[in-house]
């Protein structure tokens, strides 16, 4: 029976995002729907809310979320996003390189924009080449998420050991090598056959070469900064960014990039992504509250699968249904973490599984932005990443079987 409430619960969600519901409301909803099946008083729901807002970790969440947003503004008003991008066009002699590199490197520290502000970028940058808009719009797309694994400033990986009780740090050490592995296989199946007709480059003075050398210098410190307090130093996500982002302050002040306070701290007040992130957070603790997050892991001690394979398939599944790692995270996260609280390796599963989920569904915005900005065919745009993920997801099954032992699965 509650498999058959989680089920329609899912199905209610996606109907909502289907009608492009923001996702924290559309899933919320569905939690309402399970409280609804469960247990209606008004008891367990005020319960839930108030659960959620005394959780100290929901705080560190919130607050790093919306740092990653101060940051965002603070290097794309200065102007160093931009001057990055044109500092790496001369930097590699290749330009397929920088074809790749350039979405890679924006989705490394997620901006307002998405896909939609780095595809007129992947559009630039392929001039010169013989390229379809499936091979444009697969580029973009794909390269945008390599990071999904390694960077401490995706919000899903912030919500993820949040939820489960990982060091985010310890995540990146754990699953790093899938970033590697990402951008190998992209360039395989993406970059690495695209004909080159022209060699474009554009012209500018030394001065303009020295700003934007400087540029990419300051764009690329806060991000390794973020990464070395958090992975070397062990700081929690929200003591991380509010460290670099106040630093930055008078760093971009000292090279005549600055940007006012006001643009920064008010400028990040993005109130449908804090609602959307309340909402996630508030189905979490609707789950625990009506024992349902208890009957669910009672039905996966019991099931003959080991639970590894489980956590995976449903995950992909979810994954699959919602499009987005904030949706995946905060449906399998703490059924994860009331499993295993702090399992570094079931939490791998599920990230790994619900990101190969949201990489092949129409249901990812980012694939729908970039399919309909390059005019591409959904489904061969489609094939194209199909050839990426089906390996990547097959290198972490492998690394995973001969890590852990035959028994683990």
């Amino acid at each position: 029976m509650i498999f058959l409430i989680i089920t329609i619960a899912m199905l209610i969600t996606l109907f909502l995002l289907r009608r492009h519901q923001p996702i924290g409301i559309a899933i919320l909803v569905g939690g309402l729907f399970i409280w609804l099946c469960t247990d209606p008083t008004i008891k367990e729901l005020t319960g839930a809310v108030t659960r959620m807002l005394s959780l100290p970790r929901n705080y560190d969440l919130v607050g790093a979320l919306y740092l990653v947003i101060c940051l965002e503004i603070q290097l794309r008003k200065s102007g160093c996003l931009a001057g990055m991008v044109e500092a790496l066009s001369r930097m590699f002699s290749s330009r397929r390189f920088t074809l790749a590199v350039m979405p890679a490197f924006l989705g490394l520290l997620p901006s307002i924009g998405g896909a939609r502000f780095s595809a007129p970028i992947v559009e630039e940058a392929s001039k010169g080449f013989e390229v379809k808009p499936e091979d444009k719009a697969a580029i973009n797309f794909w390269f945008r998420h390599i990071f999904e694994f390694s960077s401490p400033l995706v919000p899903g990986m912030i919500l993820a050991c949040g939820i489960a009780g990982v060091k985010v740090g310890d995540l990146i050490v754990h699953l790093g090598y899938l970033t590697i592995a990402a951008f190998l296989l992209g360039w395989i199946f993406m970059v690495r056959g695209l004909k080159q007709t022209d060699n474009i480059k554009k012209e500018i003075s030394v001065e303009e070469a020295k700003r934007h050398n400087v540029d990419f210098i300051l764009a690329l410190t806060p991000v390794i900064a973020n990464v070395t307090l958090m992975v070397a130093f062990g700081l929690q996500a929200s003591v991380s960014m509010v460290i670099v982002v106040l630093a930055m302050i008078p760093v971009l002040m000292a090279f005549n990039r600055h940007v006012s306070i006001k643009e920064i701290f008010v400028g990040a007040l993005d109130w449908k992504m804090f609602v959307n992130v309340i909402c996630i957070l508030t189905f979490i603790q609707l789950l625990d509250q009506t024992g349902v997050l208890a009957q669910l892991v009672a039905a996966f001690e019991a099931s003959p699968l080991p639970v590894p394979v489980i956590i995976g398939i449903l995950s992909f599944i979810i994954g699959l249904l919602t499009g987005i790692s904030q949706g995946h995270v905060a449906i399998m996260m703490p059924i994860v973490a009331g499993l295993s609280m702090g399992d570094l390796d079931l939490v791998g599963v599920a990230m790994v599984f619900g990101v190969a989920g949201q990489m092949i569904t129409p249901t990812h915005l980012c694939f729908t932005i970039t399919v309909d900005y390059f005019k591409s065919d959904f489904f061969k745009t489609l094939k194209l990443v199909l050839l990426a993920q089906i390996p990547l997801s097959g290198l972490f099954i492998v690394v995973s079987y001969f890590t852990w032992g035959k028994s683990f699965f």
